[in-house]
């Protein structure tokens, strides 16, 4: 059963290492826009995807939330409880709006979009993509909101919290995949296409 895991594992990593020249070929990126930025709510699969979409684009994969962590010594949870909601979103949009970065595949916490230097910046530098959850599969995937540092208003609703967002999401994206439940190595590769397609409308305008 473990050499089995293994042989699968592998097999699954070789089949991305052969994919990566293949969208490298056809990427066409702007050198100063040459991030990937992923939004969208938490559970959404920002990190698990942004890692193999790293993979197979050969890029550096970096976690907003976990910059935020460093630069702070703090954990989110912990920022929220002592700096209440908007210490934590100062503080998020003012790291978010100084991260430097090339090729890189940049996820960001849930409540970036309601930092408007910080989302102007990351739009700066890279293309922007939402991962559009349902409301439904959203419930399914979070565990305790507090542990997970979301960064919820007193009294307000894991619902009122996603139509809160859904809005700033799409005001502020490229380019919105929706996931539908396919394997994580399928949204990458949504994403890919998408940003080519959009890269090629660019070029011929």
């Amino acid at each position: 059963m473990y050499v089995q895991w293994l042989r699968e594992t592998d097999i699954r990593n070789v089949c991305i290492a052969t994919e990566v020249y293949k969208y490298q070929k056809y990427m066409n990126m702007d050198k100063k826009q040459d991030n990937i930025i992923l939004i969208g709510m938490p559970g959404a699969g920002k990190s698990t995807v942004g890692v193999v979409l790293a993979k197979m684009l050969g890029y550096r994969f970096l976690d907003s939330d976990l910059v935020i962590q460093e630069e702070t010594g703090k954990l989110l949870c912990e920022i929220l409880s002592e700096e209440g909601l908007d210490g934590f979103l100062a503080v998020e949009n003012r790291i978010n709006a100084a991260v430097t970065a090339s090729r890189t595949v940049i996820a960001t916490g849930g409540s970036v979009v309601y930092g408007e230097e910080a989302m102007e910046h990351l739009r700066s530098i890279g293309t922007v993509v939402y991962l559009k959850i349902s409301y439904r599969d959203l419930t399914t995937r979070l565990g305790d909101l507090t542990n997970r540092g979301v960064a919820l208003k007193p009294q307000q609703t894991l619902l009122e919290l996603y139509d809160e967002r859904v809005p700033l999401y799409e005001k502020y994206a490229d380019i919105t995949v929706e996931e539908i439940g396919e394997p994580v190595e399928q949204t990458a590769r949504w994403i890919i296409e998408a940003k080519k397609y959009r890269d090629r409308r660019k070029n011929n305008a």
